[in-house]
């Protein structure tokens, strides 16, 4: 489309110059021919009163030879036969003789090719006889040609520059127009791949930002429906453990025999299909965030804290928010933000006691953006171990959901996640979102140090 508008626009522009361009250089060359002959005319009529006063041939090249063409040897002058005397010829004839009786014939001034290149101009001028004489003129091809070549120069550089300039507004217009039809197209092919963050920039011509409207709100739903599949799927967790609870109880107090045995075993099986099921939904593909997708940290963060602010209360916990006073933005789809967010402050509830202080910090280190949770419970023994829990698949009774969902959400943005011993004198999450590509870089390299080492 590109190319396209492009060649187009230069088949158009060429038109144009071709079709103003030639019809002013044949202008400019008739100009030259009329501005030659002109000048010829006004130097054979200097001739004129001398014509009219005497026709002696010393007088006459006297007379000629004080004249511009004259002295130039470009002027001639015949004077027919008078009476008894002879025809008079003062210089060089170039047009023949013929051209000179067929202008005294005419009375009228012609023009005449002459040998070598050139024309020659041939004037009328009556005698004070009544006779008529004949003053030629020659006009070299040079005069006629004169600027000629200079101008046909310069309209070709000026259609040339039209041409080119053209072209480039051209193609800067079938860029704008082409780009964002790009995007979109390269949005699709990431999304079909899996990539459930790619969007599209929502710009351009209006019919292309529609359809990057259309394209932006269908990845949000599909993001948010993945989304509530997987929180259906890991809210498993929570109401399947309590009936298993009992079913492994109640299996344990059926004591010894085949229908025990068999219902301990059942009762395994479904524990580890349950398992199966959630560890499944935490490992499929965390979505790949692009710059047109995003959304506001601070927002998020106290739309959380206004959702867990209520059992805060209930349960006596001081809450600190720091940070969320201004407009974050960040690489990460608001669902995933939420769904981290939850996970960490669930974390919080379950397992520190009643009554423990926990504080939430933004910090937009330009380059990334930090979250903090910390709290001033016990903390934990091993952070790493933590950590890895989400991948290791041998564990039951826990998939560790809540740190994976917060680990993928960081390194999907080439960011990460840490543990540590908080200020408050617990355990500190620190979820490091990277911002540009150097920073993704050399996490992605800090990354794959730790797990050689």
């Amino acid at each position: 489309m590109r190319w396209a508008l492009v060649k187009v626009c230069l088949a158009v522009t060429a038109m144009v110059v071709v079709a103003f361009a030639v019809p002013l250089g044949l202008v400019v060359q008739e100009m030259a021919s009329d501005r030659a002959f002109s000048n010829a005319e006004r130097q054979a009529a200097t001739m004129g009163p001398t014509l009219s006063i005497t026709t002696d041939p010393v007088q006459l090249r006297k007379a000629v030879e004080s004249t511009q063409m004259g002295a130039a040897g470009r002027m001639a002058v015949h004077v027919p036969a008078i009476g008894d005397s002879a025809p008079v010829d003062i210089g060089d004839g170039w047009a023949g003789e013929h051209a000179v009786t067929q202008t005294r014939t005419m009375g009228r001034a012609t023009t005449a090719e002459v040998s070598g290149g050139g024309s020659a101009l041939l004037q009328p001028t009556a005698l004070g006889s009544g006779d008529i004489a004949v003053i030629e003129i020659r006009v070299p091809e040079s005069e006629v040609s004169n600027g000629v070549a200079t101008a046909w120069m310069v309209l070709a550089g000026v259609g040339l520059a039209l041409i080119v300039g053209s072209v480039a507004v051209a193609d800067r217009l079938g860029a704008r127009l082409v780009r964002p039809a790009e995007r979109l197209a390269d949005a699709a092919h990431q999304l079909g791949e899996g990539r459930l963050g790619a969007r599209v920039p929502e710009d351009g011509p209006k019919e292309l930002r529609s359809a990057a409207v259309a394209f932006n709100s269908m990845a949000d739903q599909v993001v948010e429906l993945l989304a509530n599949e997987r929180e259906l799927a890991a809210d498993l967790s929570h109401r399947l453990r309590t009936p298993l609870t009992v079913l492994r109880l109640n299996a344990a107090s059926l004591g010894e025999g085949p229908a025990a045995d068999h219902t301990r075993a059942a009762v395994e099986q479904l524990e580890r299909e349950v398992d199966t099921i959630i560890r499944t939904a935490r490992e499929q593909r965390a979505p790949h965030t692009s710059v047109g997708a995003g959304c506001d940290a601070s927002e998020v963060i106290r739309d959380r804290m206004d959702f867990w602010s209520a059992l805060a209360e209930d349960e006596g916990r001081e809450v600190r928010l720091a940070g969320v006073d201004r407009a974050v933005r960040i690489p990460v789809a608001r669902a995933e933000l939420v769904a981290a967010l939850d996970a960490m402050l669930g974390n919080v509830f379950r397992h520190t006691p009643e009554s423990t202080p926990f504080a939430v910090d933004v910090h937009d280190a330009g380059d990334a953006v930090i979250v903090l949770v910390s709290d001033a419970g016990p903390g934990i023994a091993d952070p790493d171990a933590a950590l890895r829990r989400g991948n290791d698949g041998g564990r039951d009774g826990s998939t560790g959901l809540g740190l994976d969902i917060v680990r993928r959400v960081a390194e999907s943005t080439g960011g990460d996640v840490r543990l540590g011993r908080s200020v408050l004198g617990g355990t500190e999450v620190r979820v490091w979102i990277a911002l540009d590509d150097r920073a993704r870089g050399e996490a992605r390299r800090s990354r794959r140090k730790r797990r050689g080492a």
